[in-house]
């Protein structure tokens, strides 16, 4: 696809930006007509059946807006509550994405520096957000080897479950029920999008809740929400990093990659600042560059599907002018401000309610003992008890295998 994919495309078709899963259409619908697919009876069937043993997961972004379905203000940290919650509803086990987040870091950030060293297939494009991901396959697959090949922080978690947890506590990981609460309506269809997400030999990630359909759970269960005690998540997959929380706002994976980037390449404990001010904000597109001790590397980070097109004509522009790239690593979320206001979260969030959210996001990375992915001890477990000391892109067959993912190229529209 040469130019603009939407110069191709008849205006009685479906436009990219509305066509990537990406639910915002039932985050704002004002009357409430869309709505996600409510999966909570199958949550509820999985709690029930004494055959399974029930995993959940919760994301980055469901910590700082579950609450407003309880009264409490956006923005307000609940993660200890929730993980009391959850535990009150009958799950066996409660573990966090943002250790996974942690682990996404490890996968994406040695490809980066790989793919950086090497100069080969650049820019490096994030690849967690999946509204994004399916985006770019119909719309923009002359971007298609530019795409990290690290899945999202949830299956990654999902896999490491059915493989790892389960291997480590002697269960059967066929008998496992794994289900993950999301900001985002694209993450019910990303656990059934290829056979990589089926890295254990069944599907990794069983039923994906958004935030709303938590909430709903709660209530149901008559639980007083706010007024729950803080609870701690379980052991293996549950101990998270600052910069595993922050990938719950637009510009945090790129600040959290850049965090523990600086410091594989270095070899210093910390960057200068531990603080990427550049990439943080509401800007529809963020650009800087990032000096790595004389060594430039030139980042972006775009949000909502707009702002991430004139961002991919910049580097096709590059390419047609027969130029290296302008950006050599760059962040995409389909939704405005990041996951905080995906489509799954409480709805009618106006940019107020996306800066409180955001801000409770930065608390919680502000609150944490270590704020860098490759510091966090059960990250440096799993590697060294499981995934034998190496990433996907050192090498590492497992951590391949388990973590990893391809794409295909799906042009559905292109008018010549």
């Amino acid at each position: 696809m040469s130019s603009s994919a939407a110069a191709k495309r008849p205006s009685w078709l479906p436009q990219p930006a509305s066509s990537s899963k990406c639910g915002q259409c039932s985050a704002h619908c004002p009357v409430g007509a869309i709505y996600e697919n409510d999966e909570t009876a199958k949550v509820w069937a999985a709690l029930r059946d004494p055959e399974k043993t029930c995993l959940v997961q919760i994301a980055p972004a469901v910590r700082v807006a579950v609450g407003e379905a309880f009264g409490m203000k956006p923005g307000e940290l609940t993660t200890g509550k929730i993980y009391a919650a959850l535990r009150m509803l009958g799950f066996d086990k409660v573990f966090d994405t943002n250790f996974s987040a942690d682990v996404t870091i490890m996968e994406e950030g040695t490809e980066f520096i790989k793919r950086f060293t090497e100069q080969k297939d650049l820019p490096l494009l994030t690849s967690c957000c999946p509204a994004w991901t399916d985006w770019m396959e119909k719309y923009a697959p002359d971007f298609t080897t530019n795409f990290s090949t690290a899945k999202s922080p949830q299956q990654m978690l999902s896999a490491l479950c059915k493989s790892y947890w389960a291997d480590k506590n002697g269960v059967d990981h066929t008998k496992i029920h794994v289900t993950s609460i999301m900001p985002c309506t694209a993450k019910k269809h990303e656990i059934a999008r290829d056979e990589f997400m089926s890295a254990t030999g069944t599907q990794d990630t069983d039923v994906v809740l958004t935030t709303r359909e938590l909430a709903r759970m709660i209530k149901a269960a008559g639980i007083d929400f706010a007024s729950l005690p803080e609870e701690p998540a379980d052991k293996l997959l549950g101990e998270y990093t600052g910069a595993g929380t922050i990938f719950g706002v637009t510009g945090g994976v790129m600040e959290a990659a850049l965090r523990t980037a600086y410091c594989l390449i270095t070899g210093d404990k910390q960057p200068p600042s531990i603080d990427f001010q550049a990439v943080r904000g509401m800007e529809g597109v963020k650009t800087a560059t990032i000096d790595i001790k004389g060594t430039k590397v030139n980042i972006a980070v775009a949000h909502q599907m707009g702002n991430v097109e004139k961002v991919l004509d910049m580097i096709r522009e590059d390419r047609k002018n027969g130029v290296k790239p302008r950006f050599d690593f760059i962040e995409v979320m389909a939704c405005r401000g990041g996951c905080i206001g995906g489509g799954g979260q409480p709805c009618l969030a106006t940019d107020a309610v996306r800066a409180q959210r955001t801000a409770g996001i930065y608390t919680d990375d502000e609150k944490c003992t270590l704020r860098m992915s490759h510091l966090n001890p059960e990250v440096t477990a799993l590697y060294k008890d499981y995934l034998d000391g190496k990433t996907g892109a050192q090498g590492g067959e497992k951590a391949h295998h388990l973590l990893h993912t391809g794409y295909k190229k799906i042009d559905v529209y292109h008018f010549e």
